[in-house]
């Protein structure tokens, strides 16, 4: 019976009927992560809320890993002293290419939470996403693919 079973499952796979797999996506989403207490909408458009830390990256839809023109990007963080405030918000515009670049301030920690940005990308077609950045003390720059699934 053994052996009628494997020579069954060879002869399916042969002949092609091997069972469906779900298939990973061209690009993987960026995980979700907590938005925190600190968000606040109406970010002002700027590319800087400080100095010394560059992010960049772009915008991409998971399905296809095409970049997304037009994406809205949030960002918000903790200042120098650990405390958010509306100079360390910010929103841009993906470009064309879908990137999109920002200079800040090293998020500090706090509280026993580690260095990080908070994000929230708003695509035209697709999911809303709020996730955040960890970056490593020291860092100067740092690339930050934001992927998000179609709706």
């Amino acid at each position: 019976m053994k052996a009628f079973a494997l020579c069954l499952g060879i002869a399916l796979l042969l002949l092609g009927w091997a069972p469906l797999t779900t298939a990973q996506p061209a690009c993987p989403p960026t995980a979700p992560d907590m938005e925190g207490p600190f968000y606040k909408p109406g970010a002002p458009t700027r590319e800087s809320t400080g100095k010394g830390f560059v992010v960049s990256g772009t915008v991409k839809s998971a399905g296809s890993c095409a970049p997304i023109a037009g994406a809205r990007v949030e960002w918000w963080q903790a200042n120098p002293r650990g405390t958010y405030d509306d100079e360390h918000r910010g929103t841009l515009v993906s470009r064309r290419d879908g990137t999109y670049r920002f200079e800040t301030d090293f998020p500090p920690p706090y509280f026993g939470r580690p260095p990080h940005i908070h994000f929230k990308v708003f695509a035209p077609g697709h999911r809303a996403l709020t996730t955040q950045l960890y970056p490593k003390p020291g860092q100067t720059e740092i690339t930050f693919d934001l992927v998000v699934v179609k709706q």
